[in-house]
């Protein structure tokens, strides 16, 4: 954990109010001034990649390994699933034709009339909170805005906000006010980035009879700040057309998202892409990482991004995230995986994971020296669908017997053994493990064997047979969490594990095995 004397804290560039006028874009001139200067919250970082390569990941981070995420707003009223508001406008795909026999033509009712069917009337936070932290979470992350550009939190700048709108309540302040209650780390995510280029249909309109040529909603002057005014930057989900070269709106960006970590002053934020805006979305890092440092002194915070291609996260300070996938072996540095137990929002025609599907990714992540990030989908109305009940029911009896061997670990010489491996990279999550599938965690002197089947009579692992490079030392016990001591030989081909009739937890069982 990084840590600054009171001179680095105050020494850093000025604190200033403004980001200038949106649309007004700055002369070569002005551009040349360092957005660090107007931007950036006193301390010790600044919005270059040689200060924020200095960053390094804070223990409570390293230690949570699990957090719990609400990927939950207006999207979820129409019970279709993630990306709605984009393809409500977009002929030919399912959305648009669930919209156009449930609510009428996207002409005449839009996203924006969607809004106030969102009303969370069984929201509650306190409850669920309770049992997000039963099932294991140290941190929690609430979303503050999606792509369809309305913000969930009391917004200074942005009147399309759900304090005022929709549920009329300050989502991301109850949110944040019950983690705090349960003593979790709070976070929030970001997606404002891409919605300028990725909600460019809501201006376009159907290319066929009856309604030819008649512009949808988005098009429609008095809504521009929900729809915004693009009409030439249309969005193709490539690494390089995912954020708008609109400086206008890269200023845009940055004051709302600036509100929304003044606001609320995050242990972590995550934005669903890569950095954005390349220097103003440094700026927004080092005022998110000085801000931290402000109120702690010491960097309590994490930033979260993708991949962007170029490795810029190793070099600007970041934490790298892989949207529903894993990394290959176990990583030099902290990383995340985000995903979700059905689709990001509710749909009644998504196939959702298991717990085991759940707790194996877990051991495989953890294992690797990453964390979960993980979407536990809400009905719009705030209420838990059954799956997502029943996964968290499975997820806190397994984590009241086997918790130890996931927070606070970190890992050991191989991250594992067995036939199936999950391959690299993002939306490649579907693995079938079985019990010869085996992960390691470490803490102190205490290794951790989580088998990611049930196994049944023998546990053989090769990783800790006698002789092996990386297993040097005496196995002086083995217990089964939850069942306790279990017998053993250490043979040069295996440790050979008996493994009793009944075991104590579904999904993945645990052996802690002690060394001299």
């Amino acid at each position: 954990m990084t840590k600054f004397s009171k001179r680095e804290i105050l020494s850093g560039p000025l604190l200033a109010l403004g980001a200038g006028a949106l649309g007004r874009i700055r002369p070569a001139a002005a551009a040349a001034l360092s957005a660090a200067e107007r931007d950036v919250a006193r301390g010790p970082f600044s919005a270059t990649q040689e200060s924020l390569k200095t960053y390094r990941t804070p223990d409570w981070f390293r230690d949570a390994k699990f957090g719990i995420w609400a990927h939950w707003g207006p999207q979820a009223v129409p019970r279709q699933g993630d990306w709605y508001a984009r393809f409500m406008y977009v002929p030919g795909h399912p959305h648009y034709d669930h919209h156009l026999k449930t609510y009428g033509h996207p002409s005449e009712k839009g996203y924006k009339d969607l809004i106030p069917l969102w009303k969370a009337e069984r929201w509650n936070p306190d409850a669920l909170m309770a049992r997000y932290a039963a099932a294991g979470a140290k941190y929690f992350v609430s979303m503050g805005v999606h792509h369809d550009n309305f913000d969930l939190w009391n917004s200074k700048h942005h009147r399309w906000n759900a304090a005022v709108m929709g549920p009329k309540r300050d989502v991301v302040g109850t949110w944040q006010a019950a983690a705090k209650r349960q003593g979790l780390r709070f976070g929030v995510s970001e997606h404002l980035g891409a919605s300028y280029c990725w909600w460019y249909p809501n201006h376009l309109y159907d290319q066929f009879w009856p309604k030819l040529g008649i512009p949808y909603d988005g098009a429609d002057p008095a809504y521009a700040d929900l729809y915004h005014d693009n009409r030439d930057e249309p969005f193709r989900n490539t690494r390089e057309s995912w954020y708008t070269t609109n400086p206008a709106y890269h200023q845009l960006w940055l004051k709302r998202i600036r509100d929304l970590v003044d606001s609320y002053q995050p242990d972590l934020l995550y934005s669903d892409g890569g950095l954005p805006f390349g220097e103003v979305g440094r700026t927004l890092v080092a005022h998110l990482y000085n801000s931290s440092i402000a109120r702690t002194g010491r960097l309590e915070a994490v930033y979260n991004c993708k991949d962007s291609g170029t490795g810029e996260f190793f070099k600007e300070g970041m934490v790298q995230d892989v949207e529903r996938g894993v990394l290959k072996g176990i990583n030099p540095l902290p990383w995340q995986t985000d995903t979700s137990n059905g689709d990001w929002f509710y749909s009644d025609n998504y196939k959702y994971k298991t717990p085991s599907d759940i707790i194996t990714m877990l051991a495989d992540i953890v294992s690797k020296n990453g964390n979960m990030l993980l979407n536990v989908v809400l009905y719009a109305d705030g209420s838990l669908p059954p799956e997502s009940d029943e996964l968290l029911t499975e997820l806190s009896a397994w984590m009241r017997v086997n918790a130890e061997a996931i927070h606070g670990t970190r890992p050991w010489n191989v991250y594992g053994e067995g036939p199936t491996e999950a391959a690299e990279g993002m939306f490649k999550e579907d693995v079938d493990y079985s019990a010869r599938d085996i992960r390691f965690t470490v803490k102190g002197k205490a290794l951790y064997a989580i088998t990611l089947g049930e196994p049944s009579n023998l546990t053989e692992i090769a990783s800790l047979r006698t002789g092996a490079p990386h297993a040097q030392g005496r196995v002086v016990g083995v217990e089964l969490l939850g069942a306790g001591p279990v017998q053993f030989r250490r043979t040069s081909k295996a440790l050979s594990i008996a493994v009793p009739g009944r075991l104590p937890t579904r999904h993945a069982s645990v052996f802690k095995i002690h060394w001299a």
